[in-house]
């Protein structure tokens, strides 16, 4: 079992919460996880997600999804950040729906704490692999 925090800091919208649950739950199925673990959520603007990337990446700017995974519990996978103005200009730059582009990066940060990342080819590729397999099997297809 999975259990989702969801902090929203965007805006008192509750559409956000089924999309967030819903992939990270096909994922957990996806990946055949077994043990109960715990993630957060946190939607946040551009200001803000631009502050976390400037203090912890050095880059003074919005990203679309940070994630800063819990090394010391291993039950807390760790936090994850979505800017939801930045799932609001790509979905519309790479023409897909909404729901579409905050399953995609929910899905991104989701997989990061759990250890998947993108620092080498090799493992860009598997974590790409993965998102596009978990993707395909939602409703959340472009």
């Amino acid at each position: 079992m999975i259990e989702i925090n969801i902090i929203n800091q965007y805006n008192d919208e509750s559409k956000y919460e089924v999309i967030i649950k819903d992939i990270i739950s096909i994922a957990y199925k996806h990946l055949d996880l077994k043990n109960n673990l715990l993630i957060n959520i946190v939607l946040v603007d551009n200001s803000y997600i631009q502050e976390l990337n400037k203090k912890y990446r050095n880059k003074n700017q919005p990203t679309d999804v940070l994630s800063f995974e819990n090394e010391d519990i291993e039950e807390e996978l760790g936090d994850v950040f979505i800017s939801i103005d930045k799932v609001i200009t790509q979905s519309l730059e790479y023409e897909h729906s909404f729901e579409r582009e905050l399953a995609f990066l929910t899905l991104h940060g989701f997989l990061h704490c759990l250890g998947y990342d993108h620092q080498d080819l090799d493992s860009e590729e598997e974590m790409f692999l993965l998102q596009k397999e978990i993707i395909k099997n939602s409703k959340y297809t472009r």
